[in-house]
């Protein structure tokens, strides 16, 4: 999550203990998808039909998908960004 510890570097400029409770915050609510994976919204960009999946943790933004035995995290990203499927082509390596 190499993404979400860019967005904390940041944040850190100016307030290291923000900083430090955002990466804790997202860490427990990804943790959380262990037991529902399913939990997360659908990516409005993508239309409902995609099966990824979306965390919001303001001001992250958590995408990822899911099979029976994993959850992938695919993406974190400042929820003011716009994703364009591009960018899941991107970063989604082939399986």
């Amino acid at each position: 999550m190499a993404d979400l510890e860019a967005i904390a570097d940041y944040i850190a400029l100016e307030n290291p203990a923000a900083a430090a409770a955002l990466v804790r915050r997202v860490y427990e609510h990804v943790g959380q998808l262990a037991v529902h994976p399913a939990s997360g919204s659908r990516v409005p960009e993508l239309g409902p039909r995609s099966r990824y999946r979306h965390l919001v943790e303001p001001p992250c933004r958590v995408l990822y998908r899911h099979d029976r035995q994993r959850v992938h995290v695919v993406h974190v990203m400042r929820t003011s960004r716009i994703l364009r499927p591009l960018d899941l082509d991107r970063l989604t390596p082939p399986e």
